[in-house]
């Protein structure tokens, strides 16, 4: 996997940090951490002499790589908030860049939640369209529940929750009544870089 640097404005020790993991330890559980990731040292370096509102909520067009398999395909990818526990994710189009679809604010939940919601969501929207083109999505955990038909999460069902999983129920409830010839693939991140749906964080 390409090499990433991780830029914490605001956590337990402010600096630049070469692994998820060190980023992680300052930042998680820490109220109002500022943090992002960058591919390029000079990028983060920069950055960090920055404010981070320069760089946190700044709306950005996916990078589309230029060495896939296919032509036309619609990406998958879901992003969790560890300070609010807020669960978001999306469906983008390759060649395009377009948006298909967002679904955010959704509370205690996870990414690999979100990421199964995400296939669904996305095989829902091509049959209506009449479209057989692939999804691809990086996750393997939402690839095997989809292969059960199945969202096999350990999280609870709580009260903030409840949406999340009546959304999962009728997902569970859509792929055992419906069929689809559409391929579901796994995103190879190592040789094609970020799926064209990330959220830009880590």
């Amino acid at each position: 996997m390409a090499q990433k640097y991780y830029v914490v404005w605001e956590g337990r020790s402010q600096g630049i940090y070469e692994s998820w993991q060190d980023c992680k330890a300052q930042v998680d559980g820490f109220k109002g951490a500022k943090y992002k990731s960058f591919e390029k040292l000079e990028e983060a370096q920069k950055a960090f002499t920055e404010p981070f509102e320069k760089h946190i909520g700044k709306k950005t067009s996916p990078q589309l790589p230029n060495n896939l398999p296919y032509a036309e395909f619609l990406c998958v990818d879901a992003a969790c908030n560890m300070q609010t526990g807020e669960m978001e994710y999306r469906g983008v189009h390759y060649p395009s860049g377009k948006v298909v679809f967002h679904q955010k604010n959704f509370q205690d939940a996870t990414n690999n939640m979100g990421e199964f919601l995400a296939i669904v969501h996305a095989l829902a929207h091509l049959k209506k369209q009449n479209s057989q083109i692939p999804v691809f999505t990086d996750s393997t955990t939402a690839l095997n529940w989809l292969k059960q038909k199945k969202c096999r999460t350990e999280r609870a069902i709580s009260e903030k929750n409840k949406p999340v999983f009546e959304l999962i129920r009728r997902a569970e409830e859509w792929l055992q009544n419906n069929a689809y010839e559409n391929p579901v693939l796994k995103w190879e991140t190592d040789k094609w870089g970020e799926i064209p749906a990330d959220f830009g964080r880590k």
